[in-house]
């Protein structure tokens, strides 16, 4: 079994640190809910918001990075997947430099994030530093599930799972902490937890 893991919003929870982020910038207000989609949504709703939003994305993915937390159960997966002999490969579409804000090479700023965490350590989760795959455009990180040959993929984003060019074969496995998604197609399995992500592996695999 070789598991595919989206980065951004699969691995990485990034809600408290948008929050914070935007609140230290006076670009939302107090009460506003502390998610990464209610900082986003309140500030697109205000003139020229997309900027603010682009400027205050280079910040979190670069500059504040190290300060990002995984979602519960990534490290309990991750050591399950090590356990049972599955390879793990982390492949997303991230830009090495944002489009506004500080210039901070946002792909370092992941790799730093992972090393802090163990994720190539040998007494950790061991992972290849070749299977981490960043893409500049959906197109390529769909190819780069086609040729690595993923059997699964997990993924936050139900048009990339969607996608035409999604390679076939592959199972589809959505991340929706949220609970946003009311319907998928019968070939979308969802998953609110990342528990729930590894008792579906495990109940596959034996």
């Amino acid at each position: 079994m070789h598991i595919g893991i989206d980065f951004d919003n699969t691995l990485v929870n990034y809600d408290a640190l948008f929050f914070r982020c935007a609140r230290e910038r006076h670009l939302i207000p107090p009460d506003l809910t502390p998610t990464k989609a209610a900082v986003r949504a309140w500030l697109w709703r205000q003139p020229d918001g997309n900027t603010p939003w682009t400027e205050l994305q280079s910040e979190v993915y670069g500059r504040c990075m190290s300060e990002a937390v995984w979602f519960p159960g990534v490290d309990t997966f991750l050591t399950f997947c090590r356990y049972r002999g599955f390879r793990v490969s982390i492949i997303s579409h991230k830009l090495e430099y944002p489009a506004l804000g500080l210039r901070v090479n946002l792909r370092k700023a992941a790799l730093a994030w992972m090393e802090a965490l163990g994720f190539f350590a040998p007494d950790k989760f061991g992972l290849d530093r070749a299977c981490v795959c960043f893409e500049d455009s959906r197109e390529q990180k769909l190819a780069r599930i086609t040729e690595l040959q993923c059997t699964h993929f997990v993924e936050d984003l139900p048009e990339v799972l969607q996608a035409p060019a999604f390679p076939c074969g592959v199972i589809k496995l959505l991340f929706d902490p949220a609970g946003a998604v009311v319907k998928m197609e019968p070939d979308i399995h969802v998953f609110r937890a990342w528990t729930d992500i590894q008792r579906y592996v495990e109940a596959v695999a034996s």
